[in-house]
């Protein structure tokens, strides 16, 4: 079972909380931006301009179309249930950010640390955009670096 799976949270109150987490702890610029299939949060804390993009379901998924029973689902039915998922989503990324944030305040991780993948660099990319195909790369090859340096390197 998902997270908040059954919430009732409209969209739009996950949302205004992710803006008011963001700004409180220290964002000094924020954006919401809407796209069929997407939403994309960025903000600008620490110096640092951060980028969550948010997929959503698709509101022609055949698993809107059919109950748990498997009985076909009326239209506004089918509407609900893609409701409910992107409500779902919502919440989810409104408990990632709260924690990331969190445990960056109480000094449990850094910002950069904690939102490393989604800070952008100046190409528009994220970083974990540049890292993810070097990172499997190595996998592949089986290139990998130590775990933990040697002895007196530290």
């Amino acid at each position: 079972m998902a997270f908040a799976e059954g919430t009732a949270v409209p969209v739009e109150r996950s949302r205004t909380e992710i803006e008011r987490l963001i700004v409180r702890y220290g964002a000094t610029s924020t954006a919401f931006v809407n796209e069929p299939g997407r939403a994309v949060i960025l903000f600008l804390c620490n110096s640092r301009r951060v980028r969550f993009e948010l997929t959503l379901p698709d509101r022609a998924n055949p698993k809107f179309a059919r109950d748990g029973r498997g009985k076909t689902r009326p239209p506004d039915k089918r509407m609900a249930a893609w409701e409910q998922a992107c409500r779902q989503r919502w919440r989810a990324l409104a408990l990632v950010i709260k924690a990331k944030l969190e445990a960056v305040e109480s000094g449990i991780t850094s910002f950069e640390d904690e939102f490393l993948a989604h800070i952008q660099t100046p190409d528009g990319r994220s970083v974990g955009d540049h890292v993810r195909p070097a990172l499997a790369k190595m996998y592949e090859n089986g290139e990998m670096i130590p775990l933990l340096p040697p002895p007196g390197n530290r």
